[in-house]
């Protein structure tokens, strides 16, 4: 077969040649009587197509019959095998079974290219017979594009974007994975979301979709606003006791913290006074309360989108009775001058 085929073909491409000797070699075999107008000089049958996954293994098979002389596997024009000759460069490409009763060959890793028609050519001692068969290869879905991490100001417009392949086409869709709200949703490969606010950060997920299999990926949206800081809580405490003031904001990023008393600010370790941040919260601690500082102190949270402020106040708590008295500066200056009057 390979002398008869290097001869012919001097003068034609590898691929014609190919096609050409085969018509030579099964279709008109040396000894076989040519047919009268009108007779069938071969019998052709087409197989229904094969859907098979990719990466999955295929085997292609067809019947023999008594008598066989020559036999091929054709795949586009090109011969992957010609009996027990391996035509085919492919690694992938192997043959399982010949003999009189079948023809079988083996594609491993079938991939998106492998998809096609293909031929078994069979030359008996009788006539030439084919056996056609396309072959369907499916792929699963796989994200390809997909918008990368987000950090946006509130109020900005956000576009998530998600692009797949596969075969079939996949479906693709949008949903806010957490916190979850299903009122946030898209079928499609553009997920808008217009003047964004707080309650729209979190993680996205995007999902591809076909009858093959699935494939997810997900966004994180961080939404940048300033703080919020929540209402001060008035703490009473009896002298020579320990007191603490608590701030609490909501910001993103996280705010830094300032304490103010009146237009002073108060810096860690300031007259024995310690100041502790911890995320959202900020902790204004006094280790033994003296009658100077008792009033009114401010919290300020800062980030760089803006500020946001609050008042507390810290007044004397009547340790017996368990009453309390709120102390202005100038309630202050009159005790302190009570008590002076009453030592004379």
């Amino acid at each position: 077969m390979k002398m008869v085929v290097c001869g012919y073909c001097a003068a034609a491409s590898w691929r014609r040649c190919v096609v050409m000797s085969l018509r030579l070699l099964f279709l008109l075999p040396a000894g076989l009587p040519v047919r009268s107008q009108g007779e069938s000089q071969s019998d052709n049958k087409q197989m229904d197509n094969i859907t098979v996954r990719q990466g999955e293994t295929l085997f292609l098979s067809c019947s023999q019959g008594d008598f066989v002389t020559h036999t091929a596997w054709l795949n586009r024009s090109s011969i992957l095998y010609a009996g027990e000759d391996k035509w085919s460069v492919d690694p992938r490409v192997s043959l399982v079974t010949l003999n009189q009763d079948e023809f079988t060959i083996k594609i491993e890793d079938v991939d998106l290219t492998d998809e096609g028609q293909y031929i078994c050519a069979v030359q008996t001692s009788s006539r030439p017979r084919t056996t056609s068969v396309h072959i369907i290869v499916q792929v699963p879905p796989k994200i390809l594009n997909l918008s990368k991490d987000l950090v946006v100001n509130e109020g900005s417009n956000v576009m998530l974007m998600c692009l797949a392949n596969g075969k079939p086409e996949p479906a693709i869709g949008w949903r806010m994975l957490s916190p979850s709200d299903d009122s946030l949703a898209s079928d499609s490969e553009i997920l808008e979301i217009p003047f964004i606010s707080r309650y729209r950060a979190g993680v996205y997920e995007c999902t591809a979709a076909n009858e093959i299999a699935v494939d997810t990926q997900t966004v994180e949206l961080t939404v940048n606003y300033p703080p919020s800081v929540s209402d001060g809580r008035d703490v009473g405490v009896t002298l020579g006791q320990r007191g603490v003031l608590e701030c609490e904001a909501d910001a993103v990023p996280e705010a830094d913290f300032e304490w103010y008393r009146d237009d002073r600010r108060i810096f860690n370790g300031f007259d024995g006074i310690e100041i502790e941040d911890a995320g959202a919260f900020s902790k204004l601690t006094f280790f033994n309360v003296s009658e100077a500082d008792y009033g009114n102190y401010t919290c300020i949270a800062i980030n760089k989108l803006g500020s946001a402020n609050t008042s507390i106040i810290l007044y004397l708590q009547d340790g017996n009775s368990g009453t309390s008295t709120v102390f202005t500066p100038t309630c202050l200056l009159f005790i302190i001058l009570l008590q002076l009057l009453l030592k004379f």
